[in-house]
């Protein structure tokens, strides 16, 4: 990865406050907004005994992820198409692989310091427990991440103009986000529902991290989702994708 193009795009999302707020410090908003209200504070039966913003937490880490992922990067990228920026970075030195190296980490970035916001702000707001199973929730995040940045890609690789991309982000953000239980806790959900959101990325990611959270392992059939989903994008993306 060269390291200047790193740096410059690291430049780039810092006069994007825009995507920074959505990113950084939406999830963490919304998880204070949540906690606020004093039935979420509450300990509940159809939640195995948890409160309601126990089972946000994990919601919240996923959010940044899936905001960056789906629509800040997929938009960008585009747009460097659509200007004609790789297509110019492929006569210089500076392969348009090391921008799209340089996206993937600037971006994984964001969603870890996301992260980091939601944990810490359930933890020291909401007395939240850390993750009992600290491993298996970074594996769990991992996963998550390589699987959204995946998706995010095929975005990309579909869209022809910003536009287009901002069109596609807006309509998977909106399932990715009940997937992962925003508007309804995936423990709360009806048994199908819940097994059915279990075998997309986002559902698989949100009851994994659960489990990891209460200091379970991770269930191995919510791992392989999420890996047979990423070699699966990763695999359409290599596809249809192009430089311009």
């Amino acid at each position: 990865m060269n390291t200047a193009v790193l740096k410059t795009e690291l430049r780039l999302l810092r006069r994007e406050p825009g995507a920074l707020f959505w990113m950084l410090a939406f999830p963490t908003l919304l998880l204070v907004i949540l906690g606020s209200i004093p039935g979420f504070r509450e300990h509940e039966e159809n939640l195995g005994g948890l409160r309601t913003i126990d089972v946000y937490v994990p919601v919240a880490v996923l959010l940044g992820l899936i905001v960056g992922g789906i629509q800040a990067m997929p938009q960008t990228l585009t747009g460097y198409r659509e200007q004609g920026i790789l297509r110019r970075m492929s006569a210089t030195p500076v392969r348009p692989a090391a921008l799209l190296s340089a996206q993937l980490v600037v971006y994984a970035a964001a969603a870890l310091a996301s992260a980091l916001a939601a944990l810490l702000v359930g933890r020291l707001v909401f007395a939240v427990r850390l993750p009992e199973q600290p491993f298996g929730y970074a594996l769990a995040l991992v996963l998550a991440g390589l699987a959204v940045l995946a998706l995010g890609a095929v975005i990309c690789a579909l869209s022809r103009t910003t536009k287009i991309a901002a069109a596609i982000g807006s309509a998977v953000f909106f399932p990715a986000m009940f997937c992962t239980g925003v508007w309804l806790p995936v423990q709360a959900m009806p048994d199908v529902l819940a097994e059915v959101v279990g075998w997309t990325p986002f559902g698989a990611a949100a009851q994994a991290l659960d489990q990891a959270a209460a200091g379970d392992w991770p269930g191995l059939t919510h791992l392989v989702v999420l890996v047979a989903w990423t070699l699966l994008l990763t695999a359409a993306a290599s596809r249809w994708f192009r430089w311009e």
